[in-house]
């Protein structure tokens, strides 16, 4: 090569460096500029009180003792109705559902905390061990974790632990994983996509660690992701809780599951 071309050459890859390093200060400065947005925002807050308590079905009928675990899912954040929370959905839909001996009593509580993550489920275990044993405990966490950056395994193993504490109480676990967080609408792109992936990852540590541990996995984030990235009303009004036809959505997806686990939890 000529010193000519060889002064080009080098000049190339001097601008294609600046290029690709100004590339790379510029995405940073816009995803710390949206993640501080993203943390300054107004979200729902709890509504319903520190632990939900509810009763539904015919009343005399053996009772099925359901308790959620977890974040602000777990507590229906975005709703202001029992009816409407992942918990009273489920609780209603399993008592609709005819079992051995028609239909079922469902006694539903929940030890959830808004902003939750995974090592706080050693708490929330031992809040739902007080008193009479729950049947079936559904374990939603995990979104807080993601969007904390907490890795994938730490978090994962704390759930693990959870799951293997509950079903060694003789309680049947199912665990909704990570949502999709690519489909919020509050937090913009590309930070979005970045957060997104987060989740991905942080759903299939958690699945690993619960079938280890003996508890029922349902990916939320791969079974209802699609309904919630094309219809905006699956969110409240803050963007990124869901509202009552989420909750709804999440219901149905871990109703098999649940329902399943309610079945075994009757044969004991």
């Amino acid at each position: 090569m000529s010193e000519r071309g060889s002064g080009r050459a080098a000049r190339v890859g001097r601008a294609a460096a600046l290029t690709l390093i100004a590339g790379t200060v510029g995405g940073a400065a816009v995803l710390a500029g949206e993640a501080f947005v993203a943390r300054t925002r107004r979200y729902a807050q709890p509504e319903l009180g520190l632990a939900l308590r509810s009763t539904v079905g015919r009343t005399g009928a053996t009772p099925l003792r359901l308790v959620l675990l977890g974040d602000s899912s777990a507590l229906g954040v975005g709703v202001d109705r029992v009816g409407d929370t992942i918990g009273g959905q489920l609780a209603r839909l399993l008592a609709e559902e005819p079992g051995p001996t028609g239909d079922r009593q469902v006694r539903l509580s929940s030890v959830g905390v808004s902003g939750s993550r995974s090592t706080d489920l050693a708490t929330q275990v031992a809040r739902a061990l007080l008193g009479e044993r729950p049947d079936v405990a559904v374990i939603l966490i995990g979104a807080n974790d993601a969007t904390s950056a907490r890795r994938p395994g730490e978090s994962a193993a704390y759930l693990g632990a959870a799951v293997r504490r509950l079903r060694d109480a003789g309680v049947e676990v199912v665990v909704g994983t990570c949502p999709d967080l690519g489909a919020v609408r509050a937090i913009a792109p590309p930070l979005r996509q970045v957060v997104g992936w987060l989740g991905r990852r942080t759903a299939q540590a958690q699945a690993n660690a619960v079938l280890e541990a003996g508890g029922a996995v349902v990916d939320l984030g791969a079974e209802t992701g699609p309904v919630f990235r094309a219809d905006a009303g699956t969110l409240c009004h803050d963007g990124f809780h869901p509202s009552a036809d989420g909750y709804r959505v999440w219901a149905h997806a871990l109703l098999p599951a649940v329902a399943a686990a309610a079945a075994a939890a009757a044969r004991r």
